[in-house]
């Protein structure tokens, strides 16, 4: 019988859209050329760098509910996906639907404040104010001297997740907030950790923890490099007063998953436990092709690569 925590996990929303990405990675593989699929960024050789492009879409009801932050997210989850990167952001550029000019306003707002927090102008985009229903997508430039991919993890590298534990749930999503209100030379600090410990040669591989949570982003990674290994749920850290369950499926406003070689762990952690951040190893790679779940002695099978993709590789059909 598998535990909960692993039928929690496989059936939690933010894994059921994962799974969606695996046909569209099957179907666009083919023609991405030299670009690697399935990363936070689209990573485009640059000179003696590299250019990073993503782009990020809101479901609706997060939309309709809270248009303002919503409009912070826009630019606050892109900006974290290229620093997941190991790069640093340019600029972004939205598409807002909405019914009206009034109604796309609170999206807007939430962008400007987000767009002066973190030092990212929003440079221009598409508007539609004839909608039925507000919707919203971003789109981020960003540029990197080293990359960090979800493809350079290696057997035997440790599992390290790093969260910021200083926040609140934006009720009643999943939505861990440790953003808003916060000193912005503080989050950008924060932020700037990650392109260092590329640049210093201290970390190949990384992914920004995403709406799958840390496990499910942690799953993307080990695919990305076609690995396996175990994630011991008690070593995450969380909040004390947050079930582990909904932890797990928590989007967090500042989280990354690493992978780290022991004689760089030490190092690593220290970056970020310096700066307030809360970051510890929780699990491990190998070339086994699954993932194990531990949980307090137990150990049960969380994903089998070997027997259907999460979201897929790149050359995966």
């Amino acid at each position: 019988m598998s535990h909960p925590l692993v039928t929690a996990l496989r059936q939690s929303r933010g894994m059921l859209h994962k799974q969606d990405i695996a046909p569209v990675m099957a179907r666009l593989g083919a023609v991405a050329g030299t670009i690697a699929l399935g990363d936070d960024c689209a990573a485009i050789p640059d000179g003696d760098g590299f250019l990073l492009l993503a782009i990020e879409g809101f479901l609706n009801d997060f939309v309709g509910a809270d248009p303002w932050f919503a409009g912070y997210c826009g630019v606050m989850v892109n900006v974290s996906d290229i620093f997941a990167m190991g790069g640093r952001p340019l600029a972004v550029v939205d598409a807002l639907w909405s019914r009206d000019g009034a109604h796309g306003q609170t999206i807007l707002q939430g962008m400007a404040e987000a767009s002066a927090v973190y030092g990212v102008p929003v440079v221009g985009g598409h508007t539609n104010s004839r909608n039925d229903r507000e919707q919203l997508s971003v789109a981020i430039l960003g540029r990197a001297r080293r990359l960090l991919t979800s493809f350079d993890a290696r057997p035997g590298d440790r599992l390290v997740a790093v969260l910021d534990l200083r926040g609140a749930y934006r009720e009643p999503f999943p939505n861990w907030n440790a953003s808003t209100g916060r000193p912005p030379a503080r989050l950008r600090g924060d932020l700037e950790v990650l392109p260092a410990l590329a640049e210093d040669g201290l970390c190949r591989a990384a992914k920004d923890i995403s709406m799958a949570g840390v496990c499910g982003t942690a799953l993307m990674l080990m695919e990305g490099s076609g690995l396996g290994g175990f994630i011991d749920v008690q070593a995450i850290p969380k909040p004390p007063e947050v079930g582990l369950e909904r932890w797990l499926a928590s989007f967090p406003s500042y989280g990354f998953v690493l992978a780290v070689a022991e004689q760089h762990l030490a190092t690593v952690l220290a970056r970020f436990t310096t700066r307030g951040l809360a970051a510890a190893a929780i699990g491990g790679f190998d070339a086994s092709g699954a993932v194990r779940l531990i949980d307090r002695g137990s150990d049960s099978l969380l994903w089998d690569f070997k027997a259907g993709p999460l979201i897929g590789r790149k050359g995966d059909a």
